[in-house]
């Protein structure tokens, strides 16, 4: 059975199935609204359910009108009215599963390695700077990593993975994978890219291995020359943690990105800023205007960042986040 989703104060409308959630609903239908972890924790796609009923793993029965609804776990049992913070007309997402080989291990810090995969001989994906991909492991579950090439590098993908205590992948799979062994893997997925045409200065921050999608958006910028500034803070515990400071710190000294490296722990010859990364970046700006802010990284940032700048006088709309929901 088949129940139609509306958008309040638009035309938009599609079907959804039984079954299937809200989100992957508008995707099939050829429509965008903002989403990262896909599992009701990161609150990235929170919208407001008008009328109807539906159901979600993580909060239950929902029936409109409801204030705050999860998207990505909200499957209809009526038509529903919703209003998403945003909704674009996209193409329908082509996803690709397909079998990538590991090629190169790296890692830079004790708790973070560098995955570097290449796909089949011939094969290029199509995907955008700051998107993620899904592992597929063999028990069938999956782990969410983003990717650190650009997009025009789509011959492979460069995977930062940090390390959970006793983690499915970054502590098992990890430990015993070697050059030429094989991930099933499927892409792209997310929203966390620059809006395309705009030229209003691009704030991002990352807080650990958020620094991947942030690696991605910069790269595939000076590659496409972008006409509008671009800000970094990068905040960690210690200087370690900062595991590819120098390749920051490389795009700040060409002029073409400003970088700002936050640390919360230092030792005492840190002579650097100091404390939680999204105070530093309010202490510097004050008002937020004009600025898109890109906050990627531990759910607790991205939180705070959106709480503390929208209170500062951010619009919702021009926030936008990739929160890292650790899994076991």
């Amino acid at each position: 059975m088949d129940f139609q989703i509306f958008v309040a104060d638009s035309d938009i409308t599609f079907s959804c199935t039984a079954g299937e959630t809200v989100l992957d609903a508008a995707e099939r239908a050829g429509y965008a609204v903002p989403y990262s972890c896909r599992k009701g924790v990161c609150s990235s796609c929170e919208g407001r359910l008008v009328t109807g009923e539906g159901r979600s793993p993580v909060q239950g029965a929902v029936a409109g009108p409801a204030k705050r609804t999860l998207l990505c776990c909200l499957r209809p049992d009526t038509d529903l009215t919703i209003a998403p913070r945003r909704i674009e007309k996209r193409d329908p997402v082509a996803r690709k599963t397909l079998e990538a080989s590991v090629y190169r291990i790296t890692q830079p810090a004790d708790d973070v390695t560098i995955l570097q995969l290449r796909l089949p001989a011939g094969v290029r994906v199509k995907f955008g700077a700051g998107q993620y991909l899904q592992i597929e492991l063999d028990d069938g579950t999956r782990r969410n990593y983003s990717m650190a090439n650009a997009p025009h590098e789509n011959d492979g993908v460069q995977l930062h993975v940090r390390h959970v205590p006793g983690g499915r992948f970054s502590e098992d799979v990890l430990g015993s994978i070697a050059k030429g062994d094989r991930l099933r893997i499927e892409l792209p997925f997310g929203e966390f890219t620059l809006r395309e045409g705009s030229k209003r200065p691009a704030l991002m921050l990352a807080t650990g291995t958020g620094f991947a999608p942030v690696k991605s958006i910069v790269e595939d910028a000076l590659r496409r020359r972008l006409e509008r500034p671009l800000y970094l803070y990068w905040g960690a515990r210690r200087i370690a943690d900062l595991y590819l400071s120098a390749l920051a710190q490389k795009w700040h000294d060409s002029g073409r990105v400003q970088f700002v490296p936050v640390l919360s722990e230092p030792d005492e010859a840190w002579t650097g800023r100091r404390g939680l990364v999204h105070e530093a970046v309010l202490e510097d700006l004050g008002s937020f205007a004009g600025y898109e802010v890109y906050a990627c990284g531990n759910p607790a940032m991205t939180s705070a960042a959106r709480e503390t700048f929208l209170k500062a006088g951010l619009p919702e709309d021009d926030f936008f986040s990739d929160a890292f929901v650790h899994t076991d």
